[in-house]
């Protein structure tokens, strides 16, 4: 009987070790990873707009209706988010796709919606927990709230209207053009928002929905909203 007892407690304390030692992945180096992964990707971005690849021409005015950028290339970072609300060190690289492997590097534009700045729905997702927790603080948002996001050559300022608003995964008219339940009832230039809830599982989304309130073009430094 007490090798039986002295068996089953050395099992409990192997299987709690292993446990304890999952946890520590998921929420430490899961983290850490994903951190040096984005720096990596925003790097990499920066690089490509310090040699101009995505350089504006000379002469072209700055608009509210920003010329279509090229294609997105799955997996590929595009753009960097700022959420002054998520703090002014926030900054997140958007890539395209919202497949496993592509949310661990970031956020993620949902493929066949539309691209940056331009009409239709631009929809993002990123990972509430793990992964760097980009959404962690996500149901602070507000009403008026400022997300803005550069491709390089522009600032793009969209403005919260709604939001966060629960829903059912399966639920996927929340990307529509036009989303159903934002609010909006006709075309424009909005950005969509999503991640899982509750904080810690993935049965339920929160959404946020925005509209583009301006433009204005990298030379032009900063946008108001990540001035302090």
């Amino acid at each position: 009987m007490r090798v039986v007892v002295r068996t089953l407690s050395e099992l409990c304390i192997t299987v709690g070790t292993l446990i304890v030692l999952f946890v520590v992945y998921l929420l430490f180096w899961t983290g850490v990873k994903a951190d040096s992964e984005m720096g990596h990707q925003i790097d990499q971005l920066q690089r490509q707009w310090s040699k101009g690849a995505l350089a504006r021409q000379p002469g072209t005015p700055a608009t509210d209706s920003p010329k279509a950028p090229p294609s997105y290339t799955y997996g590929e970072p595009f753009a960097v988010m700022y959420i002054p609300r998520l703090g002014f060190t926030w900054n997140k690289p958007v890539l395209e796709g919202t497949g496993t492997s592509v949310l661990k590097k970031g956020l993620g534009h949902y493929r066949g919606t539309a691209q940056l700045g331009q009409t239709g729905n631009f929809a993002v997702a990123g990972h509430r927990r793990t992964y760097g927790d980009p959404f962690k603080d996500f149901p602070r948002l507000r009403r008026g709230d400022a997300v803005v996001l550069t491709d390089g050559t522009t600032w793009f300022t969209y403005r919260i209207d709604k939001g966060p608003y629960k829903t059912v995964p399966t639920d996927v008219e929340v990307i529509d053009a036009v989303p159903r339940k934002s609010g909006y009832t006709a075309p424009g230039r909005y950005l969509t928002l999503t991640t899982c809830d509750p904080e810690w599982g993935h049965s339920h989304r929160l959404i946020v929905w925005a509209h583009l309130d301006s433009t204005q073009p990298v030379e032009a430094g900063k946008p108001g909203a990540l001035r302090r």
